[in-house]
């Protein structure tokens, strides 16, 4: 029986679950800032101070207290005193009297008893004596002690991803090393004596690799280094041989065709007696997938099916969460939201179907989805996509309006 006739396998929950507890994340290194970016924070990391660490002055201005200007008017503006520059290079402390106020630049501490910023555009510029026709509100223009990170703080927690703002507000706070756990390493092989190498159209007995460039690609947008090995052909000698390769260097093995049960699928004949189990999951399109260890190193391998549609679907499904996991990652799934159905759409009963689809958000609040043509098989509706349609084994048609569950693509547009 095949999917739409509805043979229906293992919850994709419950194999989920099983996959990701054999998965242990990276072991972490301590690395300067420049080598941490793009990695995952292995362990809290601890505010050592409060940031800002003083007082400071938000905007070049003039900082003062707003009591001496709350009267002021277009008709009757505060005129007050100007009696002193801050620079943001100043480190003398100063004070301020009644009736004054300091020209200060944006970063300059803050002067004592001042507790109000104005900025310049909002004065006369007056190098004397400035007049504000506006009173300002009380502490407008400053930015507070610790306002940013108190101290002794959790200011990132572990499983941040490092990126170039984290990195900013470490190096902002005085740390210049973390524990970071890598980037995982994923090899990416497309098996099969119908493939041939990209350049060239495929003409009968022929398919163009597709899966490996676009397993390599996805591997890459999920935070991992990716290395695409390419085309294995239907030999267990070299297949083997290619994986004692390529185990040595990779946290992840991912390969794709050959994970049905023909004549022809060499892959789940060959990695079956490496212990690689092989498991009907009720998930459309890609249904089978193939999971273990392998090599001295005990490499975990994910096998996914040859379609490149059904691949791209497992590797969103599993192999991405894999690498999140790898990684020390939080939260391992892409962000989902509920959204309305543009359409009727009808799905084979018994399995959890992934279709892409088009999400856009109305105005007013919530999202719409719009499935786009020749479901999860076809490339081109893939390449279209911003999220993936989620329906349940339980529905066989969704009506238009229907609120489906879609996972959100981090894809910028």
């Amino acid at each position: 029986m095949n999917a739409e006739e509805g043979t229906a396998g293992v919850g994709l929950a419950d194999y989920l679950t099983g996959v990701l507890s054999e998965i242990v994340p990276l072991r972490p290194f301590d690395l300067a800032l420049h080598d941490a970016h793009a990695g995952v924070l292995a362990t809290d990391v601890q505010a050592p101070g409060p940031l800002p660490p003083f007082d400071m002055a938000a905007v070049d201005g003039y900082a003062l207290r707003a009591d001496d200007v709350s009267g002021a008017s277009e008709r009757l503006p505060a005129r007050l005193s100007v009696i002193g520059d801050v620079s943001a290079t100043s480190w003398k402390p100063t004070r301020l009297t009644g009736g004054s106020c300091f020209s200060v630049a944006a970063g300059a501490p803050l002067p004592a008893g001042a507790d109000t910023v104005v900025p310049t555009a909002w004065t006369d510029g007056g190098l004397v004596t400035i007049e504000i026709a506006e009173p300002p509100r009380r502490g407008s223009f400053v930015r507070r002690t610790g306002e940013d990170v108190p101290a002794g703080s959790v200011m990132l927690p572990a499983g941040t991803y490092v990126s170039a703002a984290v990195v900013g507000l470490l190096a902002g706070s005085g740390i210049d090393h973390v524990a970071v756990r890598p980037r995982p390493r994923m090899v990416a092989v497309a098996t099969g004596d119908e493939l041939v190498a990209t350049g060239r159209v495929g003409s009968p007995g022929q398919v163009v690799d597709a899966n490996s460039h676009a397993l390599a690609a996805a591997a890459v947008e999920a935070g991992a280094q990716a290395f695409r090995v390419g085309i294995s052909p239907d030999d267990p000698e070299k297949l083997r041989s290619l994986l004692d390769d390529q185990t040595i260097r990779a946290d992840l093995v991912v390969l794709t065709g050959g994970t049905g049960s023909g004549p022809g699928d060499m892959v789940r004949r060959t990695l079956s007696r490496e212990g690689v189990v092989f498991t009907d999951v009720s998930v459309y399109p890609s249904q089978i997938f193939g999971f273990g260890r392998i090599g001295e190193e005990r490499t975990p391998v994910i096998c996914l099916p040859g379609d490149p549609g059904s691949a791209l679907v497992g590797f969103e499904v599993l192999v991405r969460p894999v690498l999140q996991r790898l990684s020390g990652a939080e939260p391992v799934f892409r962000p989902s939201v509920k959204a309305h159905l543009t359409e009727t759409v009808s799905s084979p009963r018994g399995y959890r179907e992934f279709r892409p689809a088009y999400v856009t958000e109305r105005r007013g609040g919530g999202y719409t989805a719009t499935p786009l043509a020749g479901g999860p098989h076809l490339l081109s509706g893939l390449a279209a996509a911003n999220a993936l349609m989620v329906l349940g084994e339980r529905i066989a048609t969704a009506p238009a309006g229907t609120s489906v569950d879609v996972l959100l693509f981090d894809r910028r547009r």
